[in-house]
């Protein structure tokens, strides 16, 4: 009996001892070098394609700031304006630090690509989609001393080529907005772009530019000042600017016209980057304080899934590419 208890545990010792080789086998070791490493590791840079102030850039510092406190890690936004967001949506596509991240409007991921097919990234393969983060609709502004409502069109007729419109850029939806709102409307004013919503209001107030389509966040402050008058607003009825009248009222409907930021990494990102911030940021956006900020700055959150985001890229892109056809508009 004695020898029976030995031999049994010295076989329980010798197949312990066994399985504890087994378990640092060559395939084990090379499993645990393949695991995923944790995301992010060192600061995470947040391209933004507009200057301080715009409400791409405003969206950008509330998602850097809910990442920061979230993950302990550092998160820093990166302003590089220039060529409607297209300049900083390009060194996304290239970057290979994977942790580098780029927050977009709709043009970087829909029209741009139609109006210029030598564009130096792929929209639809150089970027891992990660969410649609905030939309709003756009108010049609003007200074303050044309006729307001609908006697603006009619001034904005009578005017021809001598107004000016202004937007951020060439196939923004600011520029593509017009084209269609002067489609619908019967005036002829002529795009002027610039580098930013900022410099836009700029420009109309100091009387350079008639008109332009701003989302809420960037209008707003200047109509409550008596700098410029609101037009109309895209779409129907926003809680984003309860006092401004749909231009459908005034006989210039305009409800597919809408702006959006999503977040955006290179189409390399890590695994574990994109399932971090799929599984995490929804969560963090809907979160009181981030809601509230962005909507202080004229963004109603939409955060969602990667697949909810693609599927709005698809659709905006086939309304905006309609604009772009029946108006010939092309890079200049």
């Amino acid at each position: 009996m004695w020898s029976a208890i030995r031999l049994g545990a010295r076989y329980t010792t010798t197949r312990r001892h066994w399985l504890a080789a087994a378990a640092c086998t060559p395939l084990t070791a090379l499993a645990a070098e393949a695991a995923p490493a944790a995301w992010p590791s060192r600061p995470v840079r947040l391209l933004v394609g507009f200057p301080g102030g715009s409400t791409p850039d405003l969206a950008a510092r509330v998602l850097a700031d809910a990442l920061t406190r979230a993950w302990g890690a550092t998160v820093v936004v990166d302003n590089r304006p220039g060529a409607a967001g297209n300049i900083a949506a390009d060194q996304v596509a290239k970057a290979r630090d994977d942790h580098t991240l780029g927050v977009v409007i709709n043009g970087n991921l829909t029209s741009a690509r139609l109006l210029n097919p030598r564009l130096p990234f792929d929209p639809a393969h150089d970027f891992s989609l990660l969410s649609l983060l905030a939309t709003a609709p756009l108010v049609l502004v003007a200074p303050t001393g044309l006729p307001g409502a609908a006697a603006f069109f009619a001034a904005a007729r009578q005017a021809g080529t001598d107004w000016n419109y202004g937007s951020v850029g060439l196939g923004s939806v600011g520029h593509l907005g017009m084209e269609l709102l002067k489609s619908r409307a019967g005036f002829a004013a002529v795009h002027v772009p610039y580098s930013g919503n900022p410099a836009v209001l700029t420009a109309l107030i100091s009387g350079q530019v008639q008109a332009a389509l701003v989302p809420p966040g960037v209008a707003l402050p200047q109509v409550h000042a008596g700098r410029v008058q609101a037009i109309g607003l895209t779409g129907g009825r926003s809680t984003l600017a309860p006092d401004v009248a749909p231009l459908a009222s005034l006989g210039v409907a305009a409800d597919e016209l809408a702006v959006w930021v999503a977040l955006v990494g290179p189409a390399g990102l890590s695994a574990a980057a994109r399932q971090r911030l799929a599984g995490e940021l929804p969560a963090l956006l809907r979160a009181p304080e981030a809601r509230q900020r962005l909507f202080a700055a004229g963004w109603q959150v939409q955060a969602g899934s990667p697949e909810a985001l693609r599927f709005r890229v698809r659709d905006e892109a086939r309304i905006l590419g309609s604009i772009i056809s029946q108006h010939g508009i092309r890079a200049e």
